[in-house]
């Protein structure tokens, strides 16, 4: 099962910009979308954006709308979620799943988690 690596996070004041990275190699479930979650102190777990393996279809949550982007490199099998406009409600750890499945209106991974990467946005 392909175990995912975060990578990117770090802190960064309100406004600025950050980009994470994900890579997961050898994915063989290209059925389910990738997805980002982040998950902030006393808060669930909440899906961020969701892009299909073959780099279509990007999705996002309506808070990140307009401010995050997600693609791929497809030579290096990498994912990256690109943060603009970062602001203080951003503060999570910040991980990908290879696998995603959409029940309603929520999103949960199926697949490995990897150990995630802090954002921390001061005002």
């Amino acid at each position: 099962e392909v175990q995912p690596v975060e990578s990117g996070g770090g802190l960064v004041q309100a406004g600025g910009s950050l980009q994470l990275s994900c890579a997961a190699s050898g994915v063989s479930d290209s059925y389910h979308p990738m997805g980002w979650f982040r998950q902030a102190p006393g808060k669930e777990r909440e899906i961020v954006a969701t892009l299909k393996w073959n780099g279509e279809m990007p999705t996002y949550a309506d808070s990140v709308k307009g401010r995050f982007t997600v693609f791929k490199d497809n030579v290096k099998s990498v994912i990256y979620l690109n943060m603009s406009a970062l602001k203080p409600e951003d503060t999570a750890v910040y991980y990908c799943n290879p696998s995603s499945v959409r029940f309603g209106t929520s999103w949960y991974g199926i697949g490995s988690w990897g150990q995630g990467t802090q954002v921390t946005v001061s005002p």
